[in-house]
């Protein structure tokens, strides 16, 4: 979460950092390395000033994806102090501040719209909030034309507890994660959030802890650096989820630089906002000593759907699999079937695809055969499709 405006802050620390301007109007600061891709967009540096204006001035169409946690409108009323009365280190900051729900609602609009302006017809956008305002903000993004994609909970695994006794523990904030259209071919790394969760599917419930020990950054008096920074853990699925390497990410209200520095790593690029100074020096720093992950090949991303088919026939073309193999399907192998020539499949009661097969065995609608089926292989039995991926390696 970061700020909007630039009010309030007091001189901004010497840090060391490299570029210049940028050539961005009213000057930008000192920034990171950073390039002009196609897009017209120089990226991976941090720009300081009014999000709303700035994402308005880049190219339209220009921008994969947007990460946003803007102010949430806490409507703190007094300071909190824990059962000792020692006090609670929350949000104050004049940029959460809102002299009504209709000011909030005004400026979620413009700065959604904006993010609209500059996000390609096939990216997303990603909204985090707390029950003060995510469900303002999703309306907002419905009447803005955007088409939400999930509701994701965040699910603190130590949350702040509620010291007053008088509501639950807030144990959560929720991300929406939307398209810019319903027709949008946006990007969904399917097979990375599956292997990220032990290969099974990613589901839309994540548990991750708060930012803290380590990860916290702290200023000079050893005090959090920003009140609302986001563990890296979190921006590491968002970013790996629905982008690819080489892809443009914004943060519009970029803090203490968590989006910047996750993406960095993972070779996208990147362009934050922020109207703070002393929140920009913090990021600029902060980004300054990520390295990007070395070898490419690390996040490269592997989409079955671009794989090359491969017919389950090719497997028994090959001898990996000989005409009256028997394959197991079942969690126990409670099912069986043959393997015919042609590259067929044959049970008891069906005979076709490996797909239609299996799914008529179960008495489902549909089946994956490369993953439900497996062949003996020695003391153990594996899924079929790790022929298939041998394959594929042979291809590349």
């Amino acid at each position: 979460m970061g700020s909007r405006v630039a009010a309030g802050a007091g001189p901004a620390r010497k840090l060391r950092v490299v570029g210049g301007k940028g050539g961005f109007p009213g000057g930008a600061g000192p920034v990171l390395d950073h390039g002009r891709d196609d897009d017209g967009v120089i990226a991976d540096m941090v720009r300081l000033g009014d999000c709303i204006e700035q994402m308005r001035e880049l190219p339209a169409g220009s921008v994969d994806m947007v990460f946003a946690d803007p102010p949430y409108n806490l409507q703190l009323d007094g300071e909190l102090h824990r059962p000792n009365n020692s006090r609670v280190d929350g949000v104050e900051e004049a940029w959460d501040r809102f002299d009504s729900l209709d000011a909030y609602d005004a400026f979620t609009r413009d700065w959604l719209g904006a993010a609209r302006h500059c996000l390609k017809d096939d990216g997303t956008i990603w909204v985090i909030g707390s029950y003060h305002n995510i469900f303002r903000v999703g309306a907002i993004l419905q009447d803005l034309g955007f088409w939400i994609l999930n509701d994701v909970v965040w699910r603190k695994s130590n949350p702040m507890p509620n010291f007053r006794g008088r509501r639950f523990t807030n144990a959560h904030e929720t991300m929406i994660w939307a398209s810019k259209t319903k027709d949008s071919r946006y990007t969904f790394n399917y097979q990375s959030m599956k292997a990220l969760n032990d290969d099974l599917q990613m589901r839309s419930d994540w548990y991750i802890p708060i930012c803290s020990g380590g990860e916290r950054i702290k200023d000079p008096l050893g005090k959090k650096a920003h009140p609302t920074q986001k563990p890296e853990a979190l921006l590491h699925r968002v970013v790996l989820a629905s982008t690819r390497p080489g892809e443009l990410v914004v943060d519009p209200f970029l803090g203490s630089g968590t989006t910047a520095a996750v993406s960095k790593r993972l070779r996208r690029r990147w362009l934050g906002f922020e109207a703070d100074p002393a929140y920009a020096e913090v990021a600029r720093a902060r980004i300054a000593a990520v390295e990007p992950v070395d070898d490419p090949e690390l996040v490269a991303l592997e989409s079955r759907r671009e794989a090359p088919r491969i017919p389950f026939g090719w497997l028994v073309e090959r001898g990996m699999l000989v005409p009256g193999t028997i394959l197991y399907g079942g969690a126990r192998g409670q099912w069986t079937a043959k393997v015919r020539a042609d590259g067929t499949v044959v049970s008891a009661d069906a005979k076709g695809s490996i797909h239609q097969v299996g799914a008529q065995v179960q008495g489902a609608p549909s089946c994956n055969g490369w993953t439900f089926w497996q062949f003996d292989a020695g003391t153990t039995r594996l899924p079929i499709d790790v022929l298939r991926q041998k394959i594929r390696d042979e291809l590349e």
